[in-house]
């Protein structure tokens, strides 16, 4: 049986199999956690992430890729790209679904078993947080028979108004 757990806290300094990056579609860094967790794991996973972008030319919304942790103390990194919000009328719910089902997707066919996921596309992306703490939690929830694999999902959150809206989501 799969885990689910809330914590408040560093997404950086977690010892789990794979930590979520909340990237931007350039994999390039950026502010937020994706800043953090580069300047976390070193200049090696900058260097993987421009490979991956050359050859890919990026990664749009909602898709996923995995690179490794370098100086981080997780196994691996996957990188997903949230929507932008746009008033909810270009397919932001299905794309931020889409982040995390492709997340564990991923973390499965890798053989991971522990995964920590930030708060997708909540920060400078202006996405609703109580809208993505539903999407999140529900899509986590929908995939779980296809992720047999995986034994503990941690949605970590580095504010307590996140901290607060994952806590109420998950004891509903």
């Amino acid at each position: 049986m799969t885990e689910l757990e809330v914590i408040q806290g560093d997404i950086t300094a977690l010892a789990v199999d794979v930590i979520v990056n909340a990237a931007n579609s350039t994999l390039l860094g950026g502010g937020g956690v994706d800043g953090a967790i580069h300047r976390a794991a070193g200049p090696e996973l900058l260097a993987e992430c421009q490979n991956i972008a050359e050859r890919h030319g990026g990664c749009p919304a909602g898709e996923a890729v995995i690179t490794g942790a370098y100086k981080l103390p997780c196994k691996r990194v996957i990188h997903t790209v949230g929507p932008i919000w746009r008033g909810g009328g270009a397919r932001e719910p299905e794309l931020l679904g889409s982040c995390y089902r492709k997340s564990l997707i991923l973390a499965q066919k890798e053989g991971l078993e522990s995964i920590a996921f930030p708060n997708i596309s909540t920060g400078v992306y202006g996405y609703p947080k109580t809208l993505a703490v539903k999407t999140a939690v529900q899509t986590v929830k929908a995939a779980l028979p296809a992720i047999p694999g995986i034994k503990r999902i941690l949605f970590v959150c580095f504010d307590q108004e996140n901290y607060a809206l994952y806590t109420a989501e998950l004891t509903i």
